[in-house]
């Protein structure tokens, strides 16, 4: 597991990943903003790029996740458009109600599959 820990003010961006039988988890905990955006489109991206190897899957665990703007909202769209690209897809989980709420509100949750929990977004 990787983990890129907060420096700064509170509630600033965590993120940890590692992999399930092939699936990219990534761990977020705190606040997604724009202070963590480049930190989290690397973290959610394959490191090869999503040309190269097999057909990138990705599961984005939102349970630590405070609080989410635009910013993450546009993440969240660009990494959906990268792996979709190369055949692969990305799942968010276990998000809080408050960010489920805003999934919602742009309608993120219906271009992006969004499970209840982390083991539901790892089964086929």
């Amino acid at each position: 597991m990787t983990d890129i820990s907060p420096t700064g003010r509170p509630g600033q961006l965590s993120i940890a990943h590692s992999a399930v039988d092939g699936i990219r988890v990534v761990t977020l905990r705190g606040e997604i903003d724009h202070d963590g955006k480049d930190a989290l489109t690397a973290a959610l991206l394959p490191e090869d790029g999503a040309d190269h190897g097999p057909a990138p899957r990705v599961v984005a665990d939102l349970s630590g996740v405070t609080f989410l703007d635009s910013t993450g909202i546009n993440v969240f769209v660009h990494v959906h458009h990268q792996v979709s690209a190369a055949h692969g897809w990305l799942r968010l989980a276990a998000a809080r109600e408050s960010v489920m709420r805003v999934l919602e509100l742009v309608g993120l949750d219906t271009v992006i599959p969004c499970h209840p929990t982390l083991e539901q977004a790892l089964n086929p």
